[in-house]
């Protein structure tokens, strides 16, 4: 027998601690938790539009009897429908489906909807069903899951399918409950949008909005010279993602390249959040092992578990250097090596510019020289110095110190937007391409720039 919580979701947390004292009960975990997403995904609480923004839903209490009335004399509309179930705007019911529901479907306008009618309303229209959408092309494969492109037949829009494999013995990877706990509740321009789950005996398939290439992609593309113009548009997107995120208490844990998508309208949106965790307890200890080690902070290489948001904000300047030079950071194989590169670029720390780190056991073992910092200048060439300024608040050896996405937003760099624009951006989810001021730079296709000399250190190694 289980004791579920009577609340209507469960937390990753919850799931996870479970998970590491009883893996035998992951399975039952994953049963409820996916009827609960069912009950509860993004078309209980937020109406997405065609353009993928949200808009407040309608709820039952804005259904008032004169709207009742009129329902009960009108013939219902793919809009009404739409609506009443804040589905989104360019979902297409199927026939069959639309004449069903003028004969039943008044019911629905003329009493609250139960959590049990939408669900059941949801699955006929083809939510939670394989037959829903078309794979066209396999784009990755990984350990656990296979990332297909896609087509919906409710909208005719590409789709990106994530298809992980289930062990019967252990159910849903923990990664995956985390993603989809997660992302139903983030709405943003700047995050990736969840617009279904299907699950099966053998796998369970996320489905997520299409967006043509990821920013390594891009780098690749344009031969690893991006237009500074883009470069700040980019990275602006990304501390807007993640600002709204670390607003919920949600940390990314895994920022780099690969998880940042952008579509052919320069819309970058945070991907693949797999490692993700709700920091909800500011003292609570998690695993050091996260973040892929071309952007893992310096505290957490030698071996800290007590972090908070800052831990996502020395991977946007890692990000924010790459972008600029075309080159990865700090590109170690190893976590000596990654320390290494780090601390011959910014000096190695002494107990004046990181209190306690002469105690740091692992820090002592690795025995460094003593090395002293160089100018980030001399690495940046096409920086500006407002840009240089804001990439050193990302690279602080101390979380605490980071600059926070909230007042990196605020910085300088990115005064040539406008007080104006950059309030609007702040307070708003929208789209930062909704505005008329702002637009994308089209890039000039070049081969990849040779190193540096005497850089050697900033283009070795090989990617993880």
């Amino acid at each position: 027998d289980f004791n579920f919580p009577r609340r209507t979701g469960l937390s990753h947390q919850d799931l996870d601690s479970d998970i590491q004292v009883h893996p035998h009960r992951v399975f039952v975990y994953n049963c409820v938790f996916l009827c609960l997403w069912f009950a509860e995904i993004v078309h209980e609480d937020v109406k997405m539009s065609s353009d993928g923004e949200s808009d407040p839903a309608s709820s039952s209490d804005d259904v008032q009897s004169p709207v009742r009335v009129r329902m009960r004399n009108k013939k219902i509309s793919t809009e009404d429908i739409n609506k009443r179930l804040s589905l989104p705007a360019d979902i297409r019911l199927p026939d069959d489906y639309l004449e069903k529901f003028n004969v039943i479907g008044p019911a629905l306008f003329e009493q609250p909807i139960s959590r049990r009618l939408r669900r059941v309303s949801l699955s006929e229209i083809g939510f939670g069903k394989l037959e829903t959408y078309i794979k066209l092309d396999k784009l990755g494969e990984g350990t656990y899951a296979t990332v297909y492109k896609g087509r919906s037949k409710l909208t005719e829009n590409l789709v990106a399918l994530k298809e992980i494999r289930l062990e019967h013995e252990e159910g849903a990877p923990c990664t995956a409950i985390r993603e989809v706990s997660l992302l139903k509740d983030l709405k943003h321009a700047n995050i990736v949008t969840l617009h279904d789950i299907i699950h099966t005996q053998k796998s369970l398939t996320l489905v997520f909005e299409y967006l043509d290439k990821d920013l390594k992609q891009y780098l690749d593309d344009c031969g690893n010279t991006i237009h500074m113009h883009n470069v700040k548009l980019f990275l602006f997107q990304l501390l807007r993602g993640l600002s709204y995120c670390h607003r919920r208490k949600v940390l990314h844990r895994d920022l780099k390249p690969q998880n940042l998508l952008i579509n052919e309208r320069g819309e970058l949106k945070l991907a693949d959040f797999g490692l993700a965790r709700a920091k909800s307890i500011p003292t609570k200890t998690y695993s050091n092992e996260v973040v892929t080690l071309w952007y893992r902070p310096p505290d957490i290489l030698l071996g800290s578990t007590d972090y908070s948001t800052h831990i996502d904000m020395w991977g946007v300047g890692c990000i924010f250097y790459e972008m600029a030079t075309g080159r990865p950071l700090f590109p170690g194989s190893t976590v000596e090596e990654e320390l290494h590169f780090i601390f011959k670029l910014l000096g190695t720390p002494t107990e004046s510019s990181w209190p306690g780190i002469s105690s740091n056991e692992e820090f002592v073992s690795f025995n460094y020289p003593q090395y002293r910092a160089e100018r980030l200048s001399n690495h940046t060439p096409r920086l500006s110095s407002d840009g240089v300024e804001l990439l050193s608040k990302f690279l602080q050896f101390e979380g605490k110190k980071r600059v926070s996405a909230d007042h990196a937003m605020s910085h300088h760099y990115f005064s040539h937007f406008g007080n104006r624009v950059i309030v609007s951006l702040i307070l708003s989810a929208t789209s930062i391409f909704s505005l008329p001021e702002i637009h994308l730079e089209r890039e000039t296709t070049r081969p990849p720039a040779a190193p540096e000399p005497g850089n050697t250190h900033l283009s070795q190694g090989t990617h993880t």
